[in-house]
């Protein structure tokens, strides 16, 4: 199966709007292209307070990027116990936290050589 190329920017986009959505927070954006061997070009990375919200900002970035885009995650994991659910769209992979578990793995560290850019929340 061949997989449609979606514009990064629209992507994220799409996916910024799913996270606001459902009030997602602590939002950034690692940019990850200038490191050698990254896996993909953009981490986002935000908190839910709860599992609950966590699962709630999944399905809502999926619905959006679904019926914007007509595209989905080719690979979603870890909404069983929704402390850290991971969607993979390729070029760009989304990490939906609760906050203590993203305090406790600090991605942005682990990639202290990525640009960071934070989205101030609307809420």
């Amino acid at each position: 199966m061949t997989k449609k190329l979606v514009n990064n920017d629209v992507l994220i986009a799409n996916i910024i709007k799913g996270i606001e959505e459902v009030k997602g927070s602590n939002i950034d954006i690692l940019d990850l292209r200038e490191i050698d061997n990254s896996a993909c070009d953009y981490f986002i990375i935000c908190n839910g307070n709860s599992n609950t919200q966590v699962n709630a900002i999944v399905g809502s970035i999926q619905k959006i990027v679904s019926k914007e885009l007509k595209d989905k995650p080719w690979h979603v994991e870890g909404t069983e116990n929704a402390e850290w659910v991971l969607m993979d769209y390729i070029n760009v992979v989304v990490h939906v936290f609760q906050t203590h578990i993203r305090e406790y793995y600090n991605i942005e560290g682990l990639w202290g050589d990525a640009k960071i850019t934070s989205i101030q929340n609307k809420y």
